[in-house]
């Protein structure tokens, strides 16, 4: 069985892997038939990709996605701790409705979206990626959020209440320490949607505020596709979401696998 995890392992990360390799290529070696495993390694591609301009690009994305991931916590936390350690009438009926927003394909609302945002004049502006990406992941996040609150010991929340502590202070002194873990795990999942989110991008931005997935369509041309600068592109927009679980995997593993043992 390890053999095979081992094996299966490789076939998914073998992409990743010929993405990377083909980056340090020339163009003319990344299109040879049978495809080049020896040769020689350079950094051309990384250096026109630069020349290129992806600075504004990747600035915009670590905008959109930190603004919004910091919203969707704000927002999302107090949601969850209401509807799970502090239900209300109708909590069944409000988390469908929270759900039920993933429910319609963005290809079905990106027209009426696209009038609202021409009419109060947003179109490409970055704040507009805020706004959408938080509203996209708001959903997601208040679902994982109360699945880790409701794995909080109700003898914490007893002990708090008999201390004479608030709502407010019970959360944010005894709660939120607990399902740390989950944050974590729920604010990772917010970064990777929103950093490789590209087809609100594609149509709502252009010159101003294109992310780093709307960079990456520029080397498909008329001209043919450049493979080797295109794969040297995805290799930077992979780093930082890779940086970013590579530094949260405790976390990560913590919460993914949050109340799973007693």
């Amino acid at each position: 069985m390890a053999v095979v995890a081992w094996v299966v392992g490789i076939l998914f990360f073998f992409p990743v892997l010929w993405m990377v390799l083909t980056a340090f290529k020339q163009e003319s070696d990344a299109y040879t038939s049978p495809p080049k495993l020896f040769f020689a390694p350079t950094l051309e591609q990384f250096k026109e990709v630069f020349a290129s301009g992806v600075g504004p690009s990747l600035l915009n994305s670590l905008f959109a996605t930190v603004v919004s991931t910091l919203l969707v916590l704000l927002l999302a936390i107090p949601a969850a701790f209401a509807l799970s350690l502090r239900p209300v009438a109708k909590t069944r009926d409000v988390l469908f409705f929270f759900i039920s927003t993933k429910m319609l394909p963005v290809v079905a609302a990106i027209v009426p979206i696209y009038v609202v945002v021409n009419e109060i004049h947003m179109v490409d502006n970055i704040w507009t990626l805020v706004v959408l990406y938080t509203a996209l992941n708001l959903p997601i996040a208040i679902w994982m959020m109360r699945s880790f609150f409701l794995e909080v010991p109700g003898a914490l929340l007893e002990a708090a209440s008999i201390d004479g502590a608030s709502v407010p202070r019970t959360m944010r002194e005894v709660v939120l320490p607990v399902v740390s873990p989950g944050i974590a795990a729920t604010a990772l999942i917010c970064v990777i949607f929103a950093w490789n989110e590209f087809f609100i991008a594609v149509n709502l931005t252009a010159a101003r505020a294109g992310t780093v997935p709307v960079f990456l369509v520029g080397f498909i041309t008329s001209e043919g596709l450049y493979f080797a600068k295109l794969c040297a592109a995805a290799v930077l927009a992979a780093l930082p979401v890779v940086i970013a679980g590579w530094v949260a995997q405790n976390k990560l593993v913590q919460g993914l696998s949050f109340g799973a043992v007693k």
